[in-house]
């Protein structure tokens, strides 16, 4: 499947990006995809759409030159934490990195606002990654800077939506008309979460495959049915598949479950390989947030509706977007 390939261009690239400080998102916190519209949605992407350009033509400059990202992980990271990093420093700026805070002030019983507050001393911008569900909006109802959801325990992760959401569009063209069908930990994974609620501002069919133990939370289901989404639940795969454009696949997380014998139950419910992709339409795609344990095996990487490792690059530059957004420079 063909990437996103950026329009040719004559003019200065720096011209669409500069300094817009009355701009709808300057100093606005990004806490949940339900803050978004779809006219905001055009917005990002079409800001993320530049960074691309930008990223292509020139690699790396000084749009945030002297800005400071905080990069505060409650929780280990590599994908999220890396592509925030890579996303300020291509911009200019410059980036503190606090990864996994148990080895600081925290551990002595410091609380997430006076922390929030005191990295705001420094920084511009705090990307927040946090195992309680709230402390996004918390830490944001403390800091004068803005806040961004980086993931809160098993609720939301809005800039994990956005991206998946410029990849269907970057790489299919379109969401409306839209068959997506969601496999896998559905209960703990925030990423679904967030990415559904945002589907609902489309046209589109939503399918959810689990197991018992891991279906879609109903306050889920309940705000996409009052927006009129058609969604079906299913044990398996087999009768979905021919119909699927989208195929997003999550790990069982382990870490999310107090009893291992129910994780051990369900751990390989689900596994995409070679063959299954046989039984999939030649126009759609795979994709998954990362980090996968066995649910998608490596072969299928070689398939080109593989689009996992694509998703990740889309992710830089609407994270390029949205910092440039909060910090009043697109």
């Amino acid at each position: 499947m063909a990437t996103y390939v950026p329009p040719a261009r004559t003019e200065n690239p720096y011209l669409p990006l500069g300094d817009h400080r009355n701009a709808p998102f300057y100093g606005k916190d990004i806490l949940s995809v339900r803050q978004f519209s779809r006219e905001d949605l055009d917005y990002i992407f079409g800001v993320a759409k530049e960074m691309h350009a930008m990223v292509e033509r020139v690699g790396t400059f000084d749009l945030l030159k002297g800005k400071i990202l905080a990069n505060l992980f409650y929780e280990p990271s590599t994908r999220t934490s890396s592509s925030f990093t890579s996303a300020m420093e291509r911009l200019g700026g410059s980036v503190i990195p606090i990864n996994e805070v148990r080895y600081s002030s925290v551990s002595k019983g410091e609380s997430l606002p006076d922390t929030v507050r005191t990295l705001e001393c420094y920084a511009d911008v705090i990307v927040l990654r946090h195992p309680e569900v709230g402390a996004s909006a918390l830490a944001a109802k403390y800091a004068r800077k803005p806040i961004i959801n980086a993931g809160d325990g098993v609720g939301e992760h809005p800039t994990q939506a956005l991206l998946d959401l410029f990849t269907i569009l970057s790489e299919l063209k379109r969401v409306n008309g839209l068959t997506v069908t969601m496999l896998g930990d559905l209960k703990y994974g925030r990423t679904v979460h967030s990415l559904a609620r945002l589907l609902s501002l489309y046209e589109v069919r939503i399918n959810y495959v689990s197991p018992e133990i891991l279906r879609m939370p109903e306050e889920v289901k309940k705000e996409l049915s009052e927006k009129g989404i058609p969604q079906a639940e299913y044990e398996t795969l087999d009768e979905v598949l021919p119909e699927t454009d989208v195929l997003y696949v999550t790990r069982v997380q382990k870490e999310r479950f107090s009893d291992l014998n129910e994780y051990e139950s369900v751990k390989h419910a689900y596994v995409i390989t070679p063959e299954t992709m046989t039984r999939a339409k030649d126009e759609m795609i795979v994709m998954h947030p990362l980090p996968r344990v066995g649910e998608i095996s490596m072969e299928v990487d070689e398939d080109p509706r593989a689009a996992y490792f694509r998703q990740m690059e889309y992710g830089l530059y609407v994270r390029m977007a949205l910092l440039a957004m909060v910090l009043g420079k697109a």
